[in-house]
C-alpha cells in the first residue's frame, strides 16, 4: 500500500489530488490527456492524463514496464497512441513522427548519443538542418547562434572541436545544443547521468536549472530517486502503465516515492556487518587486455581480492572495466600479467577457459545478460543451466534429463523470487529483473569461491534491486570473495569495502569504503585527482 498521505482511491482521485497538491501558477507547456497504447496484448499506457508546466523541472519515475519510455516515445513520435489526446501549449496537436515534435518545440536527449564522433561539434549541431545551397553562409549564422546558445544557456563548448576528442559531460552539452538549435522550449532526458561521473552529474543539473529560468521546460526521466529529489520541482510516479501519482517534489521523500513505484515498501539502505577480510582468493598482477582492435584497455593492473569481502570497481564506462572482467573470466586473452586463483597461478589459455574458472571455484555474472548471460529464445530452465549444462546432473548419455532440469530451475525460482515461476517459458517472456536473477540464481547456486559480477541492477526494479543486494552480501558473509564493477556510485558506496577507481584502463585509486565519498571518488573517475 502507498504509505499514509499518498494513498489514491481511483485513478481519477489521484489526477484530481495530483491537480490540487501541484502548483498551477504557469500554464501548461504539455498536457497528456487519456492516452492508451496496446501492443498486441500487452497494455503500456493506460488511461494517462499528465500536465507538465511550462518552466519547470518535471521527473517522472518508475519500474522496467510501468510505461515511461512508451509515453516519452509517444511525445516524441516514435509511437501512436490509440486513445487519447495531445495539447502543445493548449493547442490540441498530432504528432506522427519526432519531425513533428520538433515542430511543436519538443527535444529530445537520448541516453545513448546521437552523435557523430568524426564531425565537429558545430556540424554535429547542424546537421539535418544545414541551411539549403549556400551551406557556407548557413554555417556561419549557425556558427553565431551556437555560441549565443552557449553563452546563454551556460552550455559553452568549442564549435570546433572534434566530438571524438570530447568527455562524455561536453558531448551531453552538444546533444542539448542540438535540441535548442532546433527551437525545442521542452527537453525530454532520458537517464542523462548514466555515462557522467558525480561531478558532471552535478554541472547538468546546474545546466537544466539555467533553462528552466530562462523559460524552457524539462522533463526528465530517470530511475535514480536521489536526482528526482535534487533536480525536480515535480515528480509523476508511474506503475504498471498508469500514473499513480502527482506531486511537489519537495514534499517527497525517497522511501515514499520507491513504496509508490513498487507497491509495497522498499528499504533502500544495504544493511551490512563490517568485513571480515580472510586468505587472497584472487591476484592481478600488472595486467594488460587488449580489445578487439588491439587497443590497450587494461594497462598494468594490480590488485588482490580476499574472503569475506566485497571489492568494487567504479569508474565511467569506457574505461576498461569490462575488459578487465572478461579477461578475469576467461573469455578474453591476457596480453602481459599474471592471474592467481586461491594461490594457484592461471599461465596459459588452458587453464584459464571459463570452463576450469568454473570448476575451480570461480562464478560470472557478466556486464550484459543479453549479449553474454542467457538465451534469449530458449525456455528459462535452459538459461538457467547455461555453462553447467555438461554436469552430469543434466546431462546423461544422449540427452539432458529434462526433469532434472525443470526440478532444478522450480527450486531457484522458488528461492530467488523469480516470477513467473514457469521454466518453459521463453526467457524473453520474463521481465529484465527476472532475467537477472534467472543468471544470479545459476551463478551463486553453486556456492563460489570468487563471484564475478558486472552490472549487478543494470535495467533492474527497485525491488529487484534490494533483493540482489541482499544476496550479495549474504554471500560475502559465508565467507566469499566478490568482484563488483557498476557504473553506479550509488551502488559501489552501498555494497564494497573496499573501492577500486579505474580511469583510462588503470587503477587511480584504492580506498577503504570509510574514507570513500562521492566527491573523491568522482574526481578519481574523472581523472583529476593528484
Amino acid at each position: 500500500m502507498p504509505p499514509p498521505g499518498l494513498r489514491r482511491q481511483s485513478r481519477r482521485s489521484e489526477r484530481t489530488i495530483s491537480e490540487r497538491d501541484v502548483t498551477d501558477s504557469a500554464a501548461p507547456a504539455i498536457e497528456l490527456r487519456g492516452i492508451d497504447k496496446w501492443f498486441g496484448a500487452v497494455h503500456a499506457n493506460r488511461d494517462i492524463s499528465l500536465v507538465v508546466r511550462s518552466g519547470s523541472i518535471h521527473g517522472i519515475v518508475g519500474e522496467n514496464g510501468a510505461g515511461k519510455s512508451t509515453l516519452m516515445g509517444i511525445l516524441y513520435g516514435y509511437y501512436q497512441p490509440d486513445r487519447g489526446e495531445i495539447l502543445v501549449r493548449g493547442e490540441p496537436t498530432v504528432i506522427r513522427s519526432s519531425q513533428d515534435s520538433l515542430a511543436a518545440g519538443i527535444g529530445m536527449v537520448h541516453q545513448h548519443f546521437m552523435l557523430v564522433e568524426p564531425f565537429t561539434v558545430l556540424e554535429n549541431v547542424v546537421l539535418g538542418v544545414e541551411g539549403g545551397f549556400r551551406l557556407g553562409a548557413g554555417m556561419s549564422r549557425a556558427r553565431a547562434e551556437l555560441v549565443r546558445l552557449g553563452r546563454e544557456y551556460h552550455l559553452e563548448v568549442d564549435p570546433d572541436a572534434r566530438v571524438a576528442d570530447l568527455g562524455v559531460g561536453h558531448r551531453q552539452r552538444v546533444e542539448i545544443l542540438k535540441a535548442l538549435y532546433r527551437g525545442a522550449d521542452l527537453l525530454i532526458l532520458d537517464e542523462p547521468t548514466a555515462v557522467l561521473t558525480p561531478q558532471e552529474a552535478d554541472e547538468l543539473f546546474r545546466i537544466l536549472a539555467s533553462l528552466r529560468g530562462e523559460g524552457k521546460t524539462v522533463l526528465l526521466i530517470t530511475h535514480k530517486l536521489r536526482e528526482i529529489r535534487d533536480a525536480t520541482d515535480v515528480v509523476t510516479v508511474m506503475r504498471q502503465g498508469s500514473v499513480v501519482a502527482t506531486l511537489p517534489t519537495a514534499e517527497t521523500t525517497a522511501a515514499q516515492l520507491a513504496e509508490l513505484m513498487v507497491g509495497r515498501k522498499v528499504s533502500l539502505r544495504v544493511d551490512k556487518a563490517p568485513p571480515r577480510a580472510g586468505d587472497p582468493v584472487l591476484e592481478v598482477t600488472d595486467l594488460v587486455v587488449e580489445d578487439g582492435l588491439g587497443v590497450e584497455r587494461v594497462k598494468s593492473v594490480s590488485f588482490t581480492v580476499r574472503r569475506g569481502e566485497i571489492v568494487g570497481i567504479a569508474g565511467v564506462a569506457g574505461n576498461g572495466q569490462s575488459e578487465l572482467l572478461e579477461a578475469l573470466a576467461g573469455i578474453r586473452p591476457l596480453k602481459a600479467g599474471q592471474i592467481r586463483l586461491k594461490a594457484a597461478p592461471l599461465g596459459d589459455a588452458t587453464s584459464r577457459s571459463p570452463r576450469r574458472l568454473r570448476r575451480l571455484g570461480l562464478a560470472h555474472v557478466p556486464e550484459d545478460r543479453h549479449r553474454m548471460g542467457l538465451v534469449i529464445p530458449f525456455v528459462a530452465r535452459e538459461s538457467a543451466i547455461l555453462g553447467y549444462h555438461d554436469e552430469s546432473t543434466y546431462n546423461g548419455p544422449i540427452r539432458l534429463h529434462r526433469a532434472a532440469v525443470a526440478s532444478s530451475f522450480e527450486r531457484q525460482a522458488a528461492e530467488y523470487d523469480i516470477r513467473p515461476g514457469n521454466g518453459a517459458l521463453p526467457t524473453a517472456a520474463f521481465s529484465g529483473g527476472n532475467q537477472q536473477k534467472i543468471v544470479l540464481a545459476r551463478e551463486l547456486d553453486r556456492n563460489p569461491e570468487l563471484l564475478l559480477i558486472g552490472q549487478p541492477t543494470r535495467g533492474v526494479d527497485i525491488g529487484a534491486i534490494e533483493f540482489i543486494h541482499r544476496r550479495l552480501v549474504a554471500l560475502r558473509d559465508a565467507g566469499k570473495a566478490l568482484l563488483l564493477v557498476s557504473v553506479e556510485l550509488d551502488e559501489i558506496l552501498a555494497l564494497a569495502d573496499r573501492i577500486l577507481v579505474m580511469h583510462d584502463g588503470r587503477i587511480v585509486g584504492d580506498v577503504p569504503r570509510a574514507d570513500a565519498t562521492e566527491r573523491t571518488l568522482g574526481l578519481m573517475m574523472a581523472g583529476l585527482a593528484s
